[in-house]
């Protein structure tokens, strides 16, 4: 090959090498930041720089601080990005997202106690929403109006905001969950309803429901203004109806009138799905200024949702999983994670120097705090950072107001924490104690019985 075919042939490897992502000119730049780039780039090569961009972010199935769906079936991720051109509130255009919304809010409500005859639009109602946190919005504001409508019919003059100052009863932080013995003590003939919590994201307690009920029933019996009460089920809600351990907590309480639930946590589908049901269909529980009608195969349907478009990706996501794990199928799945839970208790306590707050043998998360006489210098903040140079996410945090003094560590159990992981996690969790252990010149000694003693 002469000197001109060399230079050719070189400029043909220059050329085919700038197509290729670690020879193109991107490559070797700083990704932009604060203004749109001049050109365009390469599809693949702007995907891989993204990806590059990420690399420092903690690995979703080892973040055991997030309730949060990390991993779904490759099937579901399938039918999630061929959904995700269409927009959920328009139910003429997507008649069959509508319907599966439909079919996900009837398997839900029978899953929390209506009847199995009743049906969705005749006995009771339901939507699905971008999150939890929108379905409690649409609760909160459901109690509200419905308080309105039945405070003008008892003649109060609720523009008088000096004698009517309509007010929402809810854990406020202080005993970490409702106080059935006080709860009461703050309702009034202005209370528009009272919110319990089948799973506090603090420490994955749960309130009393049912003791809440009854409360609510006594009181009721003389009330002028009936209180109502909603259920925030965030993550409770699609946990509990698959496992035993709980007493009853969602419809089979008659003042139980509405609840909602993520379907991005123990529904299993990725970040932003959620669902409120409310038991009755009726002017009474669910206002008609909450209700926007909209065309649905030559009718019209109640849209209530508060945010407007959205994909329906989530929608089917939710629906296979439904159809796909079934009743057994989901138990089946429930109770793997409550046995991973129980499993990290159990490691736990044979340190000797943390005390556990919630073992994991109901909802599946496990809270400790350092013991009060354990011989340690280091702290849960501590522990928290030596774990993440091994990848963990395992958050420590004060509780709060009137018992921050208390800090504690806190891991959520998802369904993709299989055993395999816990014990991984559990191998690192060890290194990370004695690690630390050495850095504050503790020393520690197993017995038989594979129980730690910690001398400093």
């Amino acid at each position: 090959m002469n000197k001109n075919d060399q230079e050719t042939q070189q400029m043909i490897n220059n050329v085919d090498l700038e197509k290729t992502f670690l020879g193109s000119v991107e490559a070797g730049q700083s990704l932009p930041t604060n203004t749109l780039p001049d050109d365009p780039m390469a599809p693949d090569v702007a995907a891989q720089l993204v990806e590059h961009y990420r690399l420092n972010e903690a690995k979703a199935n080892q973040n055991l601080a997030t309730f949060c769906t990390t991993q779904m079936e490759p099937q579901a991720d399938e039918l999630m990005k061929n959904a995700l051109n269409t927009n959920a509130i328009d139910k003429s255009e997507y008649p069959k997202t509508a319907a599966m919304e439909n079919y996900c809010v009837s398997m839900i409500a029978h899953l929390w106690g209506i009847p199995d005859n009743e049906k969705i639009y005749d006995d009771f109602i339901g939507t699905s929403t971008v999150g939890s946190s929108e379905g409690c919005m649409l609760g909160g504001l459901a109690l509200l109006h419905s308080w309105k409508h039945r405070a003008k019919a008892a003649g109060f003059d609720i523009e008088d905001l000096h004698s009517h100052k309509p007010n929402l009863v809810i854990m406020s932080g202080y005993q970490v969950s409702l106080d059935m013995d006080h709860v009461m003590d703050y309702v009034d003939e202005n209370t528009i309803g009272i919110i319990g919590i089948e799973g506090i994201t603090y420490t994955g307690s749960v309130d009393d429901i049912q003791t809440l009920d009854n409360l609510v029933s006594e009181y009721n019996k003389t009330a002028t203004m009936p209180v109502r009460i909603h259920v925030d089920a965030a993550f409770g809600g699609l946990f509990a109806p698959f496992v035993d351990g709980f007493n009853p907590w969602d419809f089979r309480l008659k003042n139980v009138v509405s609840i909602n639930v993520s379907g991005h946590k123990y529904g299993m589908v990725y970040p932003g799905l959620g669902w409120i049901v409310w038991r009755h269909n009726t002017a009474d529980i669910l206002p008609a200024e909450m209700r926007f009608q909209v065309p649905y195969l030559g009718k019209t349907v109640d849209s209530i949702a508060i945010n407007f478009s959205h994909s329906g990706a989530h929608i089917s996501a939710q629906y296979y999983n439904f159809i796909r794990f079934g009743l057994s199928g989901y138990k089946t799945i429930m109770q793997n994670v409550r046995k991973v839970s129980l499993k990290l208790t159990a490691a736990l306590k044979t340190y000797g120097i943390f005390d556990i707050l919630v073992d994991g043998s109901q909802l599946p998360i496990n809270c400790w705090k350092l013991a009060d006489d354990a011989p340690v210098g280091w702290t849960l903040y501590d522990l928290e950072s030596e774990l993440a140079k091994y990848g963990w996410q395992v958050p420590a945090y004060p509780l709060p107001k009137n018992r921050d003094d208390v800090t504690i560590s806190r891991i959520v159990v998802r369904p993709s924490m299989t055993m395999t992981i816990a014990d991984d996690f559990l191998d690192d969790l060890k290194l990370a104690i004695d690690g630390l252990n050495h850095t504050f010149g503790v020393t520690t000694t197993v017995d038989q019985d594979n129980k730690t003693t910690v001398r400093s």
